[in-house]
């Protein structure tokens, strides 16, 4: 799905969501009858998911291991308010505990990771802070029968199923086309990434660089890294606009970094000046839209993403599937899903945020 047919359908969502509702309440015999098939299909698939969840084990001990603790985007992710990891697990009837260091980092993770273990996890849920450094534990983890989810950012080598957002080319690719229409297709742009060792930032970034070449009047001067820290990246946008002072514009992809890149160009120097987007929360995002400092930026529902997680990881761990490529199961409000090549498990298409829907979303 291209990126103008997935803005599309995610605009239309709340126009179909509100002629469900004007069809429920009319009286007119075909919306009835209409009314009556929707609520049968709803009852058809609550039950069809109550039947897989009572074949799941309860009482299982889940980690929810983000990449660090403090980070909005994670906070929707994983918690229960939202609806997000801790929701889905509470549900099931799991004991669901979040739990991580402080820096997006291995060595502040990876202590994490060994304290869940040493507490009796059964099951780890792990956005990964490095593709290969958190292998020797996850893998002394697998050894011992506890189920490896990773969500959001993979260690393909060391889990059972990856929890992958959105399709990685494409969560690129929209990026750079987004920023490409505001620039004319021309000009001098920088990366504002994460770690430097970030699984699904370097992925992310791979694709950039490719859909570039589409553009050759467009050029990417450099890329730098916040840390996922707000004040880490805060400091690097500074030295970007202070090393290229003919920038045109900044993709951030990750949450932490396009708060921190859109707080420095919200002035008057910099506000319409220089092109912003980005991986950013509708929530964090919403008053640099309003005031013209960011016209479009992408992101799914972090919250579903964490629900999803849970729902598969619990799966696993019950023996109701292996993760193997090709199964299919029930996540609960989500509904079904099959896991794809290299046992990753696809959430869905990104969202385009702009004046026009960020208003809806509240996340």
């Amino acid at each position: 799905m291209n990126l103008r047919r997935a803005r599309k359908l995610a605009l239309a969502l709340p126009v179909i969501a509100t002629v469900g509702l004007a069809a429920a309440c009319s009286s007119s015999p075909s919306s009835s009858s209409s009314s009556a098939a929707t609520s049968a299909a709803a009852s058809s698939q609550a039950a069809a998911s109550a039947a897989s969840s009572s074949s799941l084990k309860t009482g299982l001990k889940v980690f929810v291991i983000p990449k660090n603790l403090g980070n909005s985007y994670f906070t929707t992710a994983d918690s229960a308010n939202s609806g997000g990891a801790i929701a889905a697990l509470q549900a099931l009837g799991e004991t669901g505990t979040e739990t991580s260091g402080t820096a997006a980092t291995p060595a502040s993770q990876i202590p994490a990771i060994q304290a869940a273990i040493s507490k009796g996890a059964n099951v780890l849920i792990v956005s990964a802070t490095d593709p290969t450094a958190l292998c020797p534990t996850l893998k002394s983890a697998m050894s011992r029968g506890i189920t490896v989810v990773t969500y959001d950012s993979d260690a393909p080598t060391c889990r059972d199923a990856f929890i992958n957002q959105a399709s990685t080319a494409q969560i690129g690719t929209s990026e750079v086309d987004v920023l490409a229409k505001e620039l004319g297709d021309t000009g001098q742009i920088a990366i504002v990434s994460a770690a430097a060792s970030a699984t699904n930032q370097n992925a992310w970034i791979g694709y950039m660089k490719t859909e570039l070449k589409k553009y050759p009047k467009m050029s990417l001067a450099g890329v730098v890294y916040g840390n996922d820290d707000p004040t880490t990246a805060t400091q690097v946008t500074q030295g970007l606009l202070q090393q290229y002072p003919n920038l045109k514009g900044i993709i951030s992809p990750t949450t932490v970094g396009i708060a921190a890149a859109a707080a420095v160009l919200d002035t008057a120097k910099y506000r319409g000046k220089i092109a912003l987007t980005g991986l950013g929360t509708p929530d964090e995002m919403k008053k640099y839209v309003a005031d013209g400092t960011v016209k479009e930026f992408v992101l799914w529902n972090p919250a579903n993403l964490g629900y999803l997680a849970a729902y598969a990881a619990v799966e696993i761990a019950s023996g109701a599937i292996t993760g193997a490529s090709g199964q299919t199961f029930t996540a609960g409000k989500l509904g079904s899903y099959t896991i794809g090549a290299d046992n990753t498990v696809l959430l869905g298409p990104p969202t385009v945020f702009d004046s026009s829907n960020v208003n809806n979303f509240n996340f």
